[in-house]
């Protein structure tokens, strides 16, 4: 077996699509998605899982009915089940989310920024 780690720089080079996550890894049932996101996403929730979302360049923030959370590179924040939420971000932030294989970027909703599932880079 080949003992070699994931650089996450090295990974978010080779894609330049925005609100599109890739698979970098997976850990059991769960993936870890790197992604690229800039601008408003859409409303949605996840009905029957947590979400983790990373940052690990620039500023995230995700949006609630009753609130928000800014997140600035290095901050995590876990959004429970069933939670709506919105991420947002004035400029290019990159992030890693952390969730079950098979979920969709735009959870409940299908919208134009839903994206392929399960893309490996």
């Amino acid at each position: 077996m080949e003992y070699t780690p994931i650089n996450l720089q090295e990974k978010l080079a080779k894609f330049t699509e925005l609100w599109s996550p890739k698979v970098i890894a997976e850990m059991n049932d769960y993936q870890f998605k790197l992604g690229k996101v800039q601008g408003d996403f859409v409303w949605h929730k996840h009905e029957d899982t947590d979400e983790v979302f990373m940052v690990i360049e620039g500023h995230l923030i995700i949006e609630f009915r009753d609130g928000e959370v800014k997140l600035n590179q290095g901050e995590m924040f876990v959004i429970p089940r069933n939670v709506e939420h919105k991420p947002y971000a004035e400029s290019e932030c990159k992030i890693m989310l952390v969730e079950p294989k098979g979920v969709v970027n735009t959870g409940d909703k299908t919208t134009q920024q839903t994206a392929e599932n399960d893309v490996w880079i």
